[in-house]
């Protein structure tokens, strides 16, 4: 189902609980959401749809990638560049790192590791700090 987007910067503040298999519906709302942003929007975390669970998605090249309980373990290449944010209007400044590492769980709630670098790496580094309740 494609949810409106949230933003009240209040909500979105808070940090997302853990997500389990119980919340395995919010993913496909994710997908559709995102789907229905396709043109102005690369990645969601679930807090942007108004649930406040530890998913987020991206979209890298023709796919899209769900993770949940994304953790970034390793990162490296710090930089500072400008985002912005379909929850937000206009474009903050924001420091990010060229290379990570994120462990999560995928769509089967099976563990997973991924090494991550450039715009993907910074996509996944956003939606992360959305679910620490970090917005740009």
């Amino acid at each position: 189902m494609v949810r409106p987007v949230c933003r009240d910067v209040k909500f979105l503040k808070k940090k997302s609980l853990p997500a389990t298999p119980a919340d395995a519906t919010v993913i496909q709302d994710l997908r559709d959401t995102l789907a229905a942003h396709r043109k102005g929007c690369v990645g969601m975390a679930a807090n942007m749809i108004g649930i406040s669970k530890r998913i987020i998605i991206f979209s890298s090249g023709i796919l899209d990638i769900v993770m949940v309980n994304p953790v970034i373990t390793k990162k490296s290449g710090r930089f500072e560049t400008t985002e912005s944010c379909l929850s937000l209007t206009g474009e903050r400044r924001t420091v990010r790192y060229e290379s990570i590492e994120v462990q999560y769980l995928d769509t089967a709630f099976q563990p997973r590791t991924g090494r991550f670098t450039g715009f993907t790496a910074q996509v996944i580094q956003h939606e992360c700090d959305h679910l620490d309740g970090i917005i740009i």
